[in-house]
């Protein structure tokens, strides 16, 4: 797609307004909506103003402007609106010197793959994203200075008590919830208008599937795609889920815990290297894997305390993160086996196949961080030929203490993972992908305004534990 074929599209479609998306430092798409005339090929060039310093993260309120400028490739027709609207993604500038912003997390990306081609390892890096998330049928929370709760509900919740005339004949045993027919399954049709909406906006949708956990939680997987566009449709994804969610009475959420007691919504990544229309992960080592598959694995484990302040971003994260649910917490790589960090699937002997399933990172990441620092702890284990150790091959969850002593563990929590960051971030500005500003921007954002955040603050918990105490 080129501006002209964006105005061609216009004119053809009858569009009315363009709407402009463009992702935040956290991760959540924003948006502005502009007359369709007020589009030219000018505007592909010039792109429109904003205020930074309104957007998390981004700019002092003293050097706010900013410039988003649309990237005529990733043109669609917006699913949710009454008016013909026809949206596209925005890159972001400063507007002074004219260079992409460094907390643009979508230029962060661009600035890996790049930097990946100028290694001469590989000119692609493909990811394939397994998000998970709940629908709920109702969600009420609230905290004040004298009150604090939250309240879910949900048809299929193994909790419901059938007060509200709820039908319970086949309500969702608590862990029951993987691949049952419906009834059982009451989410169905709207995981198939998410699928089908998905498909129409250019996502290729490979499976769609109830999760373990009760309460609604479901799976939708996307067929890997190049890096970019991959963060690019995993943040369409998000917005179909919710919207559609939205439309059928229901709410979704990407909260990797938000139930206790049941599995929690994680998101498995598959990756792999290519090079010339040849993939780089075959080989003779183990599980059919090559020398450069295990070192790229080798950079994940070694920097998987850093990573986790990207793929697992939030304080909520780090309650899924622990040992029974499903939720790797050993840093630890194998085939087949679930219950490692680091899976190498064997669906297949075809060396297309060949890839690995980071599995401890959580769908309310960034993608295009979380994406990119993966990639470069890969690339960081490759160049420095970083051995991932012997393969884990058991469960994990069953080893004894001292055999477990052995092997590295995730954080377990956001507070550790984000000291780990401070430490551990030289593999992230090789090539400039990353700043210094950034990084720094990442660590006073997540202690100021989440960990400190809920550190001050009790727990209804706390009150069940020690108010009579």
């Amino acid at each position: 797609m080129t501006p002209k074929d964006v105005l061609k599209m216009i004119k053809d479609n009858g569009i009315k307004m363009v709407d402009m998306k463009f992702t935040d430092f956290l991760g959540t798409w924003q948006h502005t909506t502009v007359p369709a005339h007020m589009v030219d090929e000018d505007f592909f060039e010039n792109g429109m103003g904003f205020d930074g310093s309104s957007i998390r993260g981004w700019q002092a309120i003293n050097n706010s402007d900013m410039i988003m400028v649309p990237d005529p490739s990733t043109a669609k027709l917006e699913p949710f609106a009454e008016l013909p609207i026809l949206y596209m993604i925005c890159n972001i500038f400063d507007p002074i010197s004219k260079e992409p912003y460094s907390r643009d997390p979508r230029n962060i990306a661009k600035k890996a793959v790049k930097y990946l081609q100028s290694t001469g390892i590989a000119d692609t890096a493909y990811f394939g994203p397994e998000a998970e998330f709940f629908l709920f049928d109702n969600i009420q929370f609230d905290y004040t200075r004298n009150t604090g709760y939250f309240f879910i509900d949900s048809e299929e919740g193994d909790w419901n008590t059938g007060a509200d005339g709820v039908n319970l004949g086949y309500k969702v045993a608590n862990k029951g919830g993987y691949f049952p027919a419906p009834p059982v399954d009451s989410l169905w049709d709207i995981r198939n208008e998410m699928a089908m909406t998905m498909e129409s906006l250019g996502l290729v949708i490979e499976n769609s599937h109830h999760e373990v956990a009760t309460g609604g939680q479901c799976e939708i997987d996307m067929k890997f795609e190049e890096m970019l566009k991959m963060a690019d449709q995993l943040m369409t994804f998000k917005y179909v889920v919710r919207n559609v969610a939205r439309a059928h009475g229901k709410t979704a959420t990407f909260m990797p815990k938000p139930i206790h007691g049941d599995n929690g919504s994680g998101m498995h990544v598959h990756q792999s290297l290519w090079k010339d229309g040849k993939p780089l992960f075959a080989g003779e080592q183990y599980a059919g894997m090559s020398e450069m598959a295990l070192y790229y694995i080798g950079g994940i484990i070694k920097h998987a305390n850093t990573i986790a302040a990207f793929t697992n971003p939030t304080t909520n994260s780090y309650k899924r993160l622990v040992p029974g649910f499903e939720a790797p917490v050993s840093l630890a790589y194998s085939s087949r086996n679930r219950s490692a960090s680091i899976r190498i699937p064997m669906y297949s002997p075809s060396p297309k196949a060949k890839r690995i399933e980071v599995r401890f990172p959580d769908p309310l990441c960034n993608p295009y961080l979380a994406f990119s620092v993966m990639l470069l702890a890969g690339l960081d284990g490759i160049q420095n030929k970083i051995d991932p150790g012997e393969p884990m091959d058991k469960n994990l969850y069953d080893l004894d203490p001292i055999e477990l002593s052995a092997i590295p563990q995730m954080p377990s929590s956001l507070a550790q993972s984000i000291n780990a960051l401070e430490k551990d971030h030289d593999f992230l500005l090789k090539g400039d992908v990353f700043t210094e500003d950034v990084i720094a921007s990442w660590i006073e954002y997540k202690r100021a305004n989440e960990i400190s955040a809920i550190d001050s603050r009790p727990h209804p918990y706390e009150f069940k534990l020690y108010f009579d105490a």
